[in-house]
Parts: C-alpha cells; structure tokens; sequence
C-alpha cells in the first residue's frame, strides 16, 4: 500500500471511529435499570470521585473529582484533569471513546434479613457509566476556570479558600503539570441494585438492619492506620 492510500485508509478507519454509536458498558436487569436524567444526574453530582476508564493503545484507569454541566448537551458534559505525565492524557482527542464510572453506596445483604429462609446472601450497590469521547484542554485559562470550578464544588459555598487570589506565578506552574478535559456524555447507564423487585415487608426488613450494619472504616481510621505502619 502506498503512502497516500495508506493516509486515506487510516482516515476513513478515524471517520467510522467518530461515527460509531457508543456501546453499552454495564449488564442491568431490567428491574435495576435507572433511566431518569435528573435522578442520574444528581447521583454524578453527589458522587463525583470516579473512575475513568479508556482502553487505547491498552487499559488504563485514573480515579479523579469530576465537575458535572448538566446543560451542556441531551445527558450534561463532565469535566476534570490529569496529570499531563498520565499517558491517558494521549487520548484525548475526542474520538477514541471512555467511560467514566461513578460509584454510589454498595453493601453486604444478609439473606437472613428476607422473610423467606429460602434465600442466598448478595450485594446492594448503586452505579452509573457515563460514555463519551473526552476532550483534551489545554489553554492555560480555561485549565484554570476549570480547577477553579472543581475546587469550589467540593470547597463549599461558605469556604474561605480563594483559588483567584492566588498569584499566576504559582497557579500557572501547577497547571503546566496538568491536562484538563471535557468529555459530552453519550451514553449513560444508571444501575441501582437494591432490592427494589422484593415485596414490601422484605424492604422494610432491609431497610432496618441497613440502618445498624457494619460499615466500612471511615477515611479517618483507615488514614490514621496506614499513617502508624511507617
């Protein structure tokens, strides 16, 4: 193959790549599929420490905070950075596709718990995927709008942090480490696995002993433990 067909090859083979409709990334059961937009897009909100998941030129996964535009196109547009030595960062080019995971709640479930002795042990969680085609940005301004936003979202309205204030001199040399990105979500994904199919005494029950369970350890106790093993 000469030169020039191998460039048109390879840019028809880029074009049905941007053409291609987003697959489906999650196994849901009808009875634990979540289609409402609002409620989806609160749970983004509300979980915003996710997984971005791409699998060019191989698998690769970096857990990053995320900023949610629900107004920028028909399911929102998410927003975040990773370091600018991430080889992730290759792939933003807005054609190769991601997923980004967000994780809600998840816990054991005793089969004690149901009315019925007939019953196996399993696990409650709330997730959701979120598909699209991420953006690099690399502007040194609009890096900064976008860290800007982030930090407010997890800082609160009633913080007295100020990113704005801090001189351009140290913002700047942070935000040459970084790669910012934009991806509009194609596709997404709500699957809330909670015992919603079982009749209602058995939701009660559930919902009782959830109440008493035993949780993880907080970030607190797990920090304070790996910090005594040094």
């Amino acid at each position: 193959m000469n030169r020039r067909r191998l460039l048109f090859a390879l840019a028809a083979a880029g074009l049905d790549l941007k053409a291609q409709e987003p697959s489906e990334s999650l196994y849901i059961p009808k009875p634990q599929l979540v289609a409402d937009r609002q409620l989806l897009q609160a749970f983004m909100d509300e979980y915003a420490f996710a997984d971005l998941v791409t699998a060019a030129p191989g698998i690769r996964i970096t857990h990053i905070p995320l900023w949610l535009d629900r107004a920028a196109g028909k399911y929102g547009t998410v927003h975040g950075h990773v370091s600018r030595q991430n080889p992730q960062n290759e792939v933003f080019d807005g054609r190769r596709p991601a997923v980004i995971v967000f994780r809600g709640p998840h816990s054991y479930i005793s089969p004690v718990w149901y009315s019925h002795k007939e019953a196996v042990p399993t696990w409650n969680f709330a997730v959701l995927h979120a598909t699209g085609r991420p953006k690099a940005i690399r502007d040194t301004k609009e890096i900064h709008a976008l860290l800007a936003r982030l930090i407010a979202k997890f800082e609160g309205p009633d913080s007295s942090y100020e990113f704005a204030k801090l001189p351009e001199s140290y913002t700047n040399s942070l935000i040459a480490g970084v790669v910012g990105f934009e991806m509009e979500i194609e596709l997404l994904e709500g699957k809330f696995k909670l015992g919603q199919e079982r009749n209602e005494a058995d939701k009660q029950s559930l919902l009782s002993h959830l109440q008493s369970a035993r949780n993880g350890r907080s970030m607190y106790e797990f920090t304070a433990a790996f910090y005594k093993r040094s």
